[in-house]
């Protein structure tokens, strides 16, 4: 109890710094609301069909452009991470903001947990109802999935 009255201690003797998280906050949630469609509609509507993921043209053609991309892709969605953990104790989706940073970063196993979570019926149709409001056709998966 002492350390949580020391950390609320700590904040009340730095008003600037609440601001500040506070203002990164509504930030974050305007860009994790509108990145969310952005990639949502960004999706193959055949991704989710194949049980392993395919090789891009990227790989072979633009090798050096592709590691810049992974690179920004990671730095965001490590700061998506990041403020997905603010925002579960300031104003904002913090869990929608923190999936949104896991499903952008690279890591081994990614794929699976991606078709663990399609294969949830309400996620499922949040994200076809998602694609229909950006006039994208829905998704298609595997029924065993």
């Amino acid at each position: 109890m002492d350390f949580l009255n020391s950390f609320i201690q700590w904040f009340v003797d730095r008003p600037e710094i609440l601001v500040g998280l506070g203002i990164s906050s509504f930030f974050i949630f305007l860009l994790s609301i509108l990145g969310i469609s952005w990639f949502v509609a960004n999706i193959p509507e055949d991704y989710f069909l194949a049980s392993k993921r395919k090789n891009t043209k990227w790989r072979d053609q633009k090798p050096l452009l592709r590691l810049v991309v992974i690179f920004v892709k990671n730095i965001i969605g490590i700061l998506l991470i990041v403020g997905g953990l603010l925002m579960l104790v300031l104003p904002g989706q913090g869990l929608l903001t923190i999936v949104t940073g896991l499903l952008l970063i690279n890591y081994p196993g990614k794929y699976r947990l991606e078709q663990k979570l399609v294969s949830k019926p309400s996620i499922f149709r949040t994200l076809n109802w998602i694609r229909l409001r950006a006039n994208e056709p829905a998704l298609k998966r595997n029924i065993d999935n």
